[in-house]
């Protein structure tokens, strides 16, 4: 198979043959269709969250099973899935109802290997670190465990699914799963990009209003209006947005913030009114002081991290191609996709603001 690797921090991609080890019992080999491109896969690039290298990422896959391990039997060979985070599906966070806040989150997710150390691709005689988000799906397979692999319909557009193991999981989730907002409620939304939209969508299909858009890109919000924003705020434009946005709707019900400044988590805050609930889910850093004001947080107001929209993605996803199906989910209409050759090119073009979600298509559709 052929993968993207990642030689040195904040260098190029390389397409490069490498060698997939056997699958361990629980796992499946996919042939991917369509991988998203993420924000977290560029903090692995430029070494924000530290990976060993050399490595492949890419965290966003979705395509067809061509095999199983042996203790698979939710799958079969010529399923369609839809590939997200990795959990074990035992701990309490999982079998609550929470595995993205696993136990074993980071381990399963971000160290480079399987649990036992053990990678799951070879170049050359040396290995190549993966399982990214369970994973590492920048290339033409990827080995998943079955944990992660959501499996889908065969009449779905299969290579535009990838974002919904994340990006867009995540601003939905946010949305549906930890505000839960009621019809009429309003938000403001911080940060217009795939997490920020895909809050958007869910907040239209929620009943939200108002709804709110921020973000400095006037592009953005042009998009975001006929996503369902009602209003839209360009923070450069304005001498006080918080004012702004208190004096329009007499402070907010709920905020989403996906930017991760510390001044923005302080603006999507101070918009509240009281009792309100501000989610923050923007990644800067591993480490990034935010300051609040705690007489603002402590009449009634709520500050939360949320990450992977707290969904169990094979109760989640389900229910956002379920929403596409009717019409109110629009997802597509951030995709911009790409050839895999092009790797490079669309992350660029990713970082530059130029495409809100890219996705690499390598050509499989059916089997």
């Amino acid at each position: 198979m052929r993968s993207a690797l990642l030689h040195d921090n904040g260098g190029p991609l390389t397409l490069e043959d490498v060698e997939s080890a056997a699958l361990e019992p629980d796992e499946i080999l996919v042939r991917i269709a369509g991988v998203g491109i993420c924000h977290t896969d560029l903090t692995a690039i430029n070494g924000t969250v530290p990976l060993p290298l050399p490595a492949v990422v890419g965290h966003e896959g979705a395509g067809v099973v061509k095999a199983v391990g042996t203790d698979v039997t939710t799958l079969s060979a010529g399923d369609h899935v839809v590939l997200s985070f990795d959990s074990c599906r035992q701990c309490a966070a999982c079998t609550s109802g929470h595995p993205a806040y696993c136990e074993l989150f980071a381990a399963l997710n971000y160290f480079g290997t399987r649990l036992d150390g053990t990678t799951t691709m070879r170049s050359a005689g040396a290995d190549v670190h993966g399982s990214w988000f369970g994973q590492s799906s920048f290339g033409t397979h990827a080995i998943a465990s079955v944990r992660n692999a959501v499996k889908v319909d065969t009449d779905l557009p299969l290579e535009l699914l990838g974002p919904l193991g994340c990006g867009v999981l995540t601003g939905a989730g946010t949305v549906l799963n930890v505000h839960r907002p009621r019809a009429g409620q309003s938000i403001g939304i911080w940060g217009i990009g795939t997490v920020g939209l895909s809050a958007v969508m869910a907040a239209k299909t929620a009943g939200c209003d108002p709804i709110i858009a921020i973000d400095p890109n006037p592009d953005r919000l042009e998009l975001a209006k006929e996503l369902g924003a009602t209003h839209t705020k360009n923070p450069t434009e304005t001498k006080d947005l918080v004012w702004d946005i208190v004096e329009l709707t007499g402070g907010l019900d709920f905020s989403v913030e996906a930017v991760g400044a510390g001044p923005v988590v302080r603006q999507a805050l101070e918009s509240l009114r009281s009792p309100g609930a501000c989610a923050t889910l923007g990644l800067k850093a591993l480490e990034n002081d935010v300051t609040i004001d705690q007489g603002h947080l402590l009449i009634g107001r709520t500050l939360t991290g949320v990450i992977e929209g707290d969904a169990d993605p094979h109760v989640f996803i389900p229910k956002l191609i379920e929403l596409w199906r009717a019409g109110r989910f629009p997802f597509e209409k951030l995709i911009r996709t790409y050839p895999l050759e092009k790797i490079n090119d669309a992350i660029e073009e990713f970082r530059s603001g130029q495409v809100v979600k890219p996705v690499l298509v390598t050509g499989e559709r059916h089997e």
